[in-house]
């Protein structure tokens, strides 16, 4: 499959707001490439430009070492999943699957074999003689991707094509597009602003802010090793907790202190003496422990089935910890708890980068 290639791409609107600046982006051989980032992150914008369907400021897309900037969006040999699904009303499933085929002027006999064949692929096929308005959303959005894969592109590109179904409809189109993603092989280029979805989906994760990527990685390292707060915060739910603190150092040990609390750092912490940061702790990497010296007030207590999302104060702050359904957690309550050392993270408080 064809690599891609994004060179300093940019995009401005009346030249005075900057969508896109000047990104910089690889999407090698069949990868899942999730970007993930709030609304006006640029995004969408990146997406569409990949696609053809709005024009660069600046910059170059290669695909394979071809430079497509410029080609007109059918000539670039990718297929799209919109998030309104785009079906036409008045033209059966099978009709809008095979749309594509036969504006190519693809032989009847063959699109019917690529239709069918699709349709098994996606188990929909009871559903080729219905039309759009007697399909469930689920449905329609299996109608749309059926609709992008029948023309074996060399790339698909996903606009948050889930965000119009229930929650129990998105997990299972996630399993689906995983799996339609193994048997393809394909590149896949995924844009969401739903975090789950970008974990759970993307070989790789673009996280995008303010029309510049933020981090670039596997799921794992996105999570483990966050490149600044802005990342840090987005990834995770519950998100992280963050607590400004200043750097001490207490016979030869550093530690985060904070409003009425410290929390010693491990011994390869980088930070000098007196620099101020914003700590970073992910509540599951929080525990109860009565040997410890940290105190915390309990908040409130929420039971969401196999763990217990509790709000705490400490200090001056808030803090959320994932307990075990087990723990007790009485409302008012004060409890002693500790964090794990070696998962901590600490980034510069006015750059927010980490340190």
């Amino acid at each position: 499959m064809p690599e891609i290639k994004l060179k300093s791409l940019s995009k401005s609107y009346d030249g005075k707001v900057d969508v896109l600046k000047a990104i910089d982006l690889t999407i090698k051989d069949g990868e899942f490439t999730v970007l993930v980032g709030p609304s006006g992150c640029g995004k969408s914008t990146t997406l569409r430009l990949l696609a053809g369907l709005e024009t660069a400021t600046g910059g170059s897309i290669t695909v394979g070492g071809d430079d497509i900037t410029g080609k007109a969006p059918k000539d670039r040999n990718m297929a799209m999943v919109f998030q309104n699904y785009a079906l036409y009303p008045h033209m059966s499933v099978a009709e809008n699957i095979g749309f594509s085929l036969k504006v190519d002027g693809v032989q009847k006999d063959n699109i019917k074999t690529r239709v069918a064949a699709v349709a098994k692929m996606l188990e929909i096929e009871e559903l080729l003689e219905r039309r759009p308005k007697d399909l469930s959303g689920g449905q329609r959005q299996r109608v749309a991707i059926g609709r992008a894969v029948v023309k074996d592109s060399d790339i698909f590109l996903f606009d948050e094509p889930l965000s119009n179904l229930d929650a129990a409809l998105r997990g299972g189109m996630r399993v689906e597009l995983s799996l339609l993603h193994q048997r393809l092989k394909k590149n896949m280029v995924y844009v969401t602003h739903d975090q789950v979805e970008a974990m759970t989906l993307g070989d790789k994760i673009i996280v995008m802010h303010d029309g510049i990527i933020q981090q670039a990685g596997t799921p794992e390292e996105i999570f483990t090793k966050p490149a600044n707060k802005f990342v840090a915060g987005f990834i995770g739910n519950p998100t992280m907790n963050f607590l400004s603190a200043e750097i001490v150092e207490e016979h030869g040990i550093k530690y985060a202190s904070g409003a009425n609390f410290m929390i010693a750092l491990p011994e390869n912490a980088t930070p000098r003496k007196d620099q101020k940061i914003i700590l970073g702790i992910r509540p599951e990497d929080i525990s109860f422990d009565d040997s410890s010296d940290l105190n915390v007030n309990i908040l409130v207590a929420e039971y969401v089935g196999h763990h217990k999302n509790i709000v705490a104060q400490i200090g001056d702050a808030k803090i959320n910890i994932t307990a075990p359904v087990a723990q007790e957690t009485t409302v008012g309550g004060s409890y002693k708890i500790k964090v794990d050392q070696n998962k901590l993270h600490l980034f510069d408080a006015e750059s927010g980068e980490i340190v």
